[in-house]
């Protein structure tokens, strides 16, 4: 990869074009294997700066604490009130839009974030989750109560951020204290408010990890353990998710895409035999398992030794595990919250090891924080459909809820003329970016890496038959992840924010004509099934065809097929 310029497929463009889009789609795919995305390394430094910017300013907002001194990190890293302090600085890092989901390795270039350019204007669009039932949330327009929401959200968080330490707390050990009860409070009662008015802030804000552990700090003397408990769901909510085919898939295509493995004859081992079978090998498989139980066994052992070379081996190896994340820098970019999540291990379980389920003062209130938590997680992966995989804690299990939009057009045009955003279509960003001539060989390798994971097998098999009726030519096939982008501002891989609910906001807007937007929406494999369910969806008529495909189908493919069998659910 280049410093400056991507690296990218060399081909015969007049050739290449003339192909099926499987047979366009596999050089894409052997160039990821080799490559990844061929992303210039200018843009991994850059990413490698914004967690830096992070870091310093964290350190910065913990120094206007009273109490804290600016080179006295060994006496005050370990203050509850700072590690208070970083989740909610992380949890404003995140709602603002500069964490998860920002910048060119999410496919956001011009501007590279969302979120608050989104949030705080009127008429732009938000997805409520239960407007049928939660009174004063139905519509999908932002109104001005939405901005002042947010905009009290993002005030609330600082000015609790600013805020010195209630005082001694001899149970917890501190002189300084912890944050005002009503800080807290306010914050996390805007959150829910904002939360049943758009989902989206709420998933953005990541309110699956923070919301829990911003609440574990009402408990008094039992936040630690509470927020230990939250930190474990977490973990091992993750690592049972991964318990299926997909995750070796995401192991390969990461490794592929990691910038500091530089040699392809390394990254090759990843695969089952480059070039002809892009399957995972076992070098991925071995890399699979071993993750899944580090992240399942490593914090049991964190969290009930306390003290001593135990402790200190198994935070070393959950630290060395989140660095691994961090320095693959992979697409998606959950950078920050993986320095947070190290930050917790030494903060929570190192410099509080002592602290554990008997010594809870009331232990009723941290048993319902659990249980509701892992609650979810447990539901989440029983009913994916229902459930974001985020608060399911399916992070980068390669089980994720999809989509892929069959636009014609006549329909971008009036995405563009019609919906209130601050991005373009996906692909007048590339194009602006990279120039007209590269952006064929850039749409294809997003589709590469789409079809490097399972489920892009069955999203390209069932595009056939999405526009089955109509020519294929006519139609420009785009990831739901990017629609989603430039129509509400934030996107992380989550297939609940660009399904029927997303449909139906544009249809509102642009009026689609039958046919000119086909959508194919494909469900999480439920942990208890080895298929997956699928639907098509006119934008304009509804849904015309639903069914589902196995899993072993999806998995015995290469990244080339869209050929996969489909099961029709009669009508």
């Amino acid at each position: 990869m280049g410093f400056l310029e991507p690296e990218l497929p060399v081909v015969d463009m007049g050739e290449w074009s003339k192909g099926t889009r499987g047979q366009k789609i596999a050089p894409m795919a052997r160039h990821w294997a080799d490559v990844g995305f061929g992303t210039p390394m200018v843009l991994h430094l850059f990413y490698v700066v914004k967690i830096l910017a992070y870091i310093v300013v964290g350190w910065l907002i913990m120094l206007s604490t009273k109490g804290i001194g600016f080179l006295d990190v060994g006496r005050w890293w370990s203050e509850p009130i700072v590690f208070q302090k970083v989740v909610l600085y992380t949890l404003l890092f995140e709602v603002i839009g500069l964490g998860c989901g920002f910048g060119p390795l999410n496919n956001r270039y011009l501007p590279p974030m969302g979120s608050i350019l989104y949030w705080l204007r009127p008429k732009t669009i938000r997805l409520p989750p239960w407007p049928r039932w939660v009174p004063l949330t139905a519509g999908t327009a932002r109104t001005p109560v939405d901005v002042v929401l947010y905009a009290a959200l993002l005030l609330a968080t600082v000015v609790a951020l600013g805020s010195d330490g209630t005082g001694p707390m001899p149970a917890l050990h501190t002189t300084i204290g912890l944050l005002p009860t009503w800080k807290v409070v306010l914050i996390l009662v805007l959150l829910a408010l904002i939360g049943l008015r758009d989902k989206t802030v709420f998933l953005a804000a990541r309110g699956e990890v923070y919301a829990p552990m911003t609440l574990a700090f009402l408990f008094g003397a039992d936040c630690l353990v509470a927020a230990k408990l939250v930190f474990m769901v977490i973990w091992m909510g993750a690592a049972v998710s991964k318990l299926n085919v997909h995750f070796p898939f995401v192991i390969s295509t990461m490794m592929s895409n990691n910038p500091l493995i530089r040699r392809k004859a390394l990254k090759r081992m990843f695969f089952e035999k480059f070039p002809e079978d892009l399957r995972p090998g076992r070098a991925s498989r071995i890399v699979a398992h071993v993750a899944t139980a580090v992240e399942l066994c490593v914090p049991l052992v964190l969290f009930f030794t306390h003290g001593g070379v135990p402790t200190a081996i198994a935070a070393t190896v959950m630290v060395l595990f989140h660095l691994g994340i961090l320095t693959a820098i992979p697409m998606g970019v959950p950078l920050e919250w993986n320095v947070f999540m190290i930050f917790g291990v030494l903060s929570l379980f190192v410099a509080h090891a002592e602290r554990g389920l008997s010594g809870l003062a009331h232990p009723v209130p941290v048993a319902l924080l659990f249980v509701v938590v892992a609650g979810v997680v447990v539901a989440g992966n029983l009913f994916p459909r229902a459930i974001s995989f985020l608060p399911g804690m399916r992070y980068y299990a390669g089980n994720w809820d999809t989509t892929l939009w069959c636009v014609k057009p006549s329909a971008a045009a009036k995405i563009d003329a019609n919906v209130v955003a601050i991005a373009s279509m996906p692909q007048a960003q590339i194009e602006r970016i990279y120039g007209a001539d590269r952006v064929p060989l850039l749409i294809y390798l997003g589709y590469a890496f789409r079809a490097m994971n399972t489920h892009g097998r069955a999203l390209f098999t069932l595009a056939h038959r999405a526009m089955a009726d109509g020519n294929e030519e006519d139609y420009t096939i785009t990831d739901g992840e990017r629609i989603c982008s430039t129509a509400i501002g934030w996107n992380f891989g989550d297939g609940h924010m660009h399904n029927e609910q997303l449909i139906a906001a544009l249809q509102e807007r642009c009026g689609f004509e039958p046919g000119e937007v086909r959508v194919v929406l494909l469900d999480a494999q439920p942990i208890q099934h080895q298929t997956q369910r699928y639907r098509l969806v006119d934008a304009a008529t509804g849904e015309f065809e639903s069914g589902y495909l196995r899993v072993a189908d999806m998995a015995t493919s290469q990244p080339w097929a869209d050929d996969l069998p489909v099961h029709v659910t009669p009508a």
